[in-house]
């Protein structure tokens, strides 16, 4: 928000709520009014001193090589994206909250952009003039407001506040617009009386859903929010007019997806779309394109021939020492016919950023240490763990890389399968960067026998547990997706596996017993789980800190993995997972027709975690795969506590 009248500031958030919370696109609370986050083509850097792009060549590539299809939108095509870039930012606001550094941030406008007066129940857009703004406290900007300038209903001398009026349009394609509160209460047609009519918002309150009446104070005509609400009467709602208020901008010909009436602070207004990767030392033709897309603006212009001269004259090859100019010039050819021929996939689907991390983590030798990446190997398993864990890591620095690609409304975006639902766009044109955020920590990688997972795989197959997780999977597919997707839906796709149970069931056990046993907060843990597919199976758990903070940097951590207090850890996560609280009810669930949740024996008591911890939502769960408990004690991993 910006005008000479007032401060610009209005509130703040944390880098990481800009990729998971409070994205472009979002609509952020603030306590008087709601604003919206703008689109990139709106950020600017001008006054943020000293930031720099984050490096992370694995995470950018994976960006560049998002599908796009010929004929698709331009701002689907991420090709053209050359770094990821923090939130523009300047230090200096504590000591001086009226500086430099209070006109440097994210943009944003006020949205809904209709206001309701609390006294005197006026509605009116704010671009009608007869709502005033105030902002003049410079270390208190959540204090900002709107004010209904010419109320009669004075409180205490002050001009009444003016809220924002509650109610929008959006759609799956990721539009959202103001509802037509003038064309609602008049049915469509024209005021008879006036050609801008007054309006008033009645809150009536109740138990039964929204009762909100407008009325119009010219010609008496009255309606209730609630002849639009629910599902049957969808039909009433107009026509979406393909509107991207965030980027100031109607798609052409507008829109033929259905409307919905959303209430502002909906939880389904706004889900992201992120990539995220670890940063891990690179091998053989990995590193050297790594290396490569690091310094791609040195590297690209040069032809082979000036290879020789640039070793002696070009800052970057100083890095790129160790290869051949060979090996150099095909990274540069495979880069630039990336760049520039994109992807034509046609099955869609997210790049694979697990498999370069696994290969760091279970490698012979492990690779060498750098400031983002150091992990050494316990040199041998405690006896007692020896039939639980193959391996064992301990990472003692990580950096983690999270970027913002777009963003979905009304339905969440699959981690399996992205094209079920439209990405809406962050920029307006073609993005040539994205808004990203960088954690350090520490962590525990655990890897667990592979004979043993396809033992137990072979043993729970055909089991009734197993038939029951995958029909629920089926119908949970079926009930979220089939009324909002256009063309071939296999309901069975992205289906994790009874392994994936098991490792992540096990990975929820440990950060329970981590953060009740070692003082470490839950939400201050996060999971990476490398089951990879049957064709190439996987059995690894990270569980690292993942907070933008001093709490997951302190070695506490890494600490858990020394062999004594490693044992005690596993030896009492596996002990409470044979009860719960809430047993027997927990013990004998199983998800069965018409149920489509994707959990079996996990509750709140046993093994859920926070959402910003797990990385599947508290889905695929089961103790049952874990350790013995109810009738059927041989679906069990580990049937014997260590």
């Amino acid at each position: 928000m910006a005008s000479e009248k007032y401060r610009t500031r209005v509130g703040s958030v944390r880098p990481s709520h800009l990729m998971f919370t409070s994205g472009v696109g979002a609509l952020v609370d603030l306590p008087n009014f709601s604003v919206l986050v703008k689109g990139l083509d709106e950020w600017r850097y001008d006054g943020a001193h000293g930031w720099e792009p984050l490096v992370e060549p694995r995470l950018l590539a994976a960006v560049q090589s998002l599908p796009y299809r010929k004929g698709e939108p331009e701002y689907l095509d991420f090709r053209q994206v050359k770094e990821l870039r923090p939130a523009p930012w300047l230090a200096g606001l504590d000591q001086n909250p009226a500086g430099p550094a209070s006109r440097v941030g994210v943009p944003t406008l006020p949205f809904p952009s209709w206001m309701r007066c609390t006294a005197c129940n006026l509605l009116a857009p704010i671009d009608s003039k007869v709502f005033g703004f105030e902002n003049d406290k410079p270390r208190k900007p959540h204090e900002a407001r709107f004010f209904h300038e010419n109320c009669g209903r004075k409180r205490k001398g002050r001009k009444p506040l003016a809220v924002a009026a509650r109610f929008v349009l959006a759609c799956t394609a990721g539009h959202l617009d103001d509802f037509p509160y003038v064309e609602f209460v008049h049915r469509g047609q024209p005021c008879p009386k006036v050609s801008h009519p007054t309006l008033e918002m009645n809150d009536r309150g109740g138990n039964l859903g929204a009762n909100v009446a407008i009325k119009c104070m010219n010609c008496e005509a009255q309606r209730n929010i609630r002849e639009w609400m629910g599902d049957r009467n969808l039909v009433r709602l107009p026509r979406c007019r393909g509107r991207h208020p965030h980027l100031s901008w109607f798609a052409e010909g507008g829109c033929d997806r259905q409307l919905y009436v959303l209430v502002v602070g909906a939880s389904n207004q706004w889900f992201p779309q992120t990539l995220s990767a670890l940063a891990v030392p690179q091998s053989g033709a990995r590193a050297v394109e790594a290396t490569v897309e690091k310094h791609w603006k040195a590297l690209e212009p040069l032809p082979k021939s000036m290879y020789p001269w640039a070793r002696e004259n070009v800052g970057a090859f100083r890095e790129l020492a160790k290869w051949s100019d060979d090996e150099i010039w095909e990274a540069v050819e495979r880069l630039k016919a990336r760049r520039e021929g994109g992807t034509d996939a046609s099955s869609g689907g997210y790049p694979d950023l697990r498999t370069p991390e696994w290969e760091a983590f279970t490698g012979h030798p492990l690779p060498e240490e750098n400031d983002d990446f150091a992990v050494r190997r316990l040199t041998e398993i405690p006896a007692a763990l020896r039939g639980i864990y193959a391996d064992v890591v301990q990472a003692e620095r990580l950096r983690e890389v999270r970027t913002l690609i777009g963003f979905t409304r009304l339905d969440a975006p699959d981690p399996d399968d992205p094209d079920l639902v439209t990405r809406a766009p962050v920029t307006r044109g073609s993005p040539q960067w994205l808004p990203a955020t960088e954690v350090r920590g520490e962590g525990i990688f655990l890897r667990l026998p592979e004979d043993l997972l396809r033992e137990w795989e072979d043993r729970v197959a055909e089991s009734v547990a197993v038939r029951e997780h995958r029909e629920a999977y089926i119908r949970f597919r079926k009930h979220r997706f089939s009324t909002r997707i256009q063309g071939p839906f296999d309901p069975e796709r992205g289906w994790p596996g009874p392994r994936y149970y098991a490792l992540h069931t096990l990975s929820h056990l440990l950060i329970r017993t981590i953060a009740l046993e070692c003082g470490y907060s839950s939400a201050s843990l996060t999971e990476r789980i490398y089951a990879g597919t049957p064709d190439d199976p996987r059995s690894g758990i990270l569980i690292y800190t993942a907070v933008p903070d001093a709490e997951g940097t302190l070695g506490g951590l890494v600490s858990l993995a020394e062999p004594d207090r490693l044992v005690e850890i596993t030896r009492r996560a596996l002990r409470d997972a044979r009860h719960c609280s809430s047993d027997p009810l927990c013990a004998e669930r199983l998800p069965q027709a018409p149920e489509d949740f994707l959990h079996g024996a996990a509750c709140h008591v046993c093994l859920f975690v926070s959402e910003t911890t797990c990385e599947r939502g508290n889905r695929y769960l089961d103790r049952r795969f874990i350790v013995p408990i109810g009738d059927e004690p041989k679906l069990a991993l580990f049937p014997e506590l260590p």
